[in-house]
């Protein structure tokens, strides 16, 4: 299985591709970086990871790594993402390493890397950490007087505290609703960190499934509807509120809705700005592969929406730039820059728990005042040889005459609907997502243009 390394890590099937000496040589890269991009005589690096099997073992080969390099570190242990982005900035650290291959299957891991602001790399230091990468270890590794030090640190309290403390978030009026929630952990971090959120915020009664945090994930960890047959039956079997499902490091973020419908991990985004523009409203940034039920619902409060290339850390670029109060993907992703500057399934939760108690709603109302839009979201394996570049180049030239934009892959906005066809920056595939008025309309649209592809192959 081939190695995958993009501004969205370092990603990989764990021993075959991934390997311990792969992990050493990025990390000892990603230490050295972090030395020169401090005055400190060592930098201080925060290393989280999720409940993977290989988690416990390839952070024990990162953190002996970067005090080998040089650095100080804080080892987070089982952490979501955005907790240990939350540590960053607490400790006021010069970057971390989160283990975590998101939504990918057990056998995969990663090294997601963070900087300073605790934000993913940009592209260009991203780049600058894989040249790096290229010298061997030794280059980068002190003698014995300059190890680095090692202390373990639980962010998770902080995280929710620092959540609590938001103007928008009164957990009195969350607990008055006395919700039902059921919650799908996929045996990872989600498993404990969302009901300890859910506990601070007032909610008492919790149905946790596939809460421990083995590794083992009860189902494919990609928070999508053909996943979530066992959630959809509990919420709908217990007569439950409402179904949080997150991906294995816990910022994606998706509901089910009261009935054991599937919300959708598209439409968090959106609900989080409804809530969010009602009282602090400014522009809104998300990805050009996001539904355009973001555009209808900003434009009631008459804010701006400004599209980026996939990848969070493009995103936020697109934040910084345009003073956005709330960004995210439509991959379920809720980004708050007043907690920090990154994908957050915990804040996500209390915006959206937030906005149900105080407007009385049910997630099946919220839904039914949303646009009606469907999103397909299928994928084309890459083999050998197969140029994604020159496929979307193809398809770019066949479809000149509508609205292009060719800013990341191939976007091709029509009338009453559009695709985007975009190589993956975590997996050997090109993604073929798709927005339609129907669900038939949508997934048509997608094998159309996967058609395509083959064609132009």
């Amino acid at each position: 299985m081939p190695l995958i390394a993009s501004i969205s890590g370092i990603r990989g099937v764990f021993g075959d591709g991934l390997d311990p000496d792969v992990l050493v040589r990025y990390t000892a890269a990603f230490g050295a970086w972090c030395r020169q991009q401090t005055e400190a005589e060592r930098p201080l690096v925060v290393v989280g990871r999720d409940g993977r099997t290989t988690g416990e073992v390839c952070a024990r080969l990162v953190t002996a790594t970067l005090q080998s390099v040089g650095c100080d570190v804080v080892d987070a242990g089982l952490a979501t993402t955005p907790t240990t982005a939350m540590g960053v900035l607490e400790a006021k650290a010069d970057g971390a390493v989160i283990l975590s291959a998101s939504h990918n299957p057990a056998e995969w891991n990663a090294l997601k890397l963070l900087n300073a602001a605790s934000e993913f790399l940009s592209p260009g230091e991203a780049e600058a950490v894989i040249a790096m990468a290229e010298q061997p270890v030794s280059a980068y590794t002190v003698g014995h007087e300059a190890l680095g030090s090692y202390r373990a640190a639980d962010f998770l309290d902080l995280h929710i505290q620092r959540i609590l403390e938001l103007p928008t978030i009164d957990p009195e009026v969350i607990r008055a609703r006395d919700f039902t929630v059921v919650v799908d952990g996929i045996n990872s971090v989600g498993g404990f960190a969302i009901p300890a959120l859910l506990r601070a915020l007032g909610v008492e009664q919790i149905d946790v499934l596939n809460g421990e945090p083995t590794g083992h994930f009860a189902h494919n960890p990609e928070p999508l509807p053909a996943h979530l047959g066992g959630i959809m039956a509990r919420v709908r079997d217990t007569g439950a509120d409402l179904g949080i499902v997150v991906d294995p490091d816990a910022d994606r973020l998706a509901f089910v809705q009261d009935g054991g419908t599937f919300f959708g991990e598209e439409l968090t985004q959106v609900v989080a700005a409804d809530f969010l523009m009602r009282k602090t409203p400014g522009p809104f940034a998300t990805n050009l592969s996001s539904s355009r039920a973001i555009e209808d619902v900003m434009a009631r409060y008459g804010q701006p929406v400004i599209r980026s290339a996939v990848g969070e850390i493009n995103v936020v670029k697109a934040m910084q730039e345009h003073g956005a109060v709330l960004g995210g993907e439509g991959n379920g992703g809720v980004i708050l820059p007043d907690l920090h500057y990154g994908r957050d399934a915990l804040v996500g939760t209390a915006f959206v728990l937030q906005h149900l108690a105080e407007t009385g709603q049910s997630l099946s109302e919220v839904r039914a005042g949303l646009p009606e839009y469907h999103i397909a979201k299928h994928k084309l394996p890459l083999s050998d040889g197969l140029d994604p570049g020159t496929l979307l180049d193809k398809i770019a030239v066949q479809y000149a005459g509508e609205k292009v934009s060719t800013e990341d892959g191939v976007k091709i906005d029509f009338a009453d609907c559009w695709v985007h066809l975009r190589k993956s920056n975590t997996e050997p595939i090109v993604r073929i997502y798709t927005e339609a008025r129907t669900e038939k309309e949508a997934n048509d649209l997608a094998e159309r243009f996967k058609d395509r592809l083959l064609a132009a192959a």
